[in-house]
């Protein structure tokens, strides 16, 4: 059987328990959740709370099992930007569902 998989796109700037809920949720439609995050950088360019790094920790503490990062010139871009690129990365890993 294959599995299936759920992707996030989000930024966790920081991760809060409205992102856990999320991935909470992902995880139950899915056997495998991704996270598709802004890197350094969050949507209009601004600088992240944390650094990248800290921030993918955060989403495998919280249930992801792969985080992606999302290229800086969506991330930083506007909402519609960040989320049409973050869909596009979501369908070329295979996702199933999207949350």
């Amino acid at each position: 059987m294959m599995k299936r998989i759920s992707a996030v796109i989000c930024e966790l700037n920081p991760l809060h328990d409205g992102h856990r809920y999320v991935f909470q949720k992902a995880r139950e439609n899915g056997d495998i959740l991704i996270a598709i995050m802004s890197g350094n950088f969050v949507q209009r360019g601004e600088s992240a709370v944390y650094n990248k790094y800290k921030r993918a920790e955060a989403a495998l503490g919280a249930g992801a099992d792969l985080v992606l990062e999302l290229p800086f010139p969506y991330s930083a871009s506007s909402a519609e930007y960040f989320a049409k690129n973050g869909v596009r990365i979501a369908e070329a890993v295979g996702a199933d569902v999207l949350c």
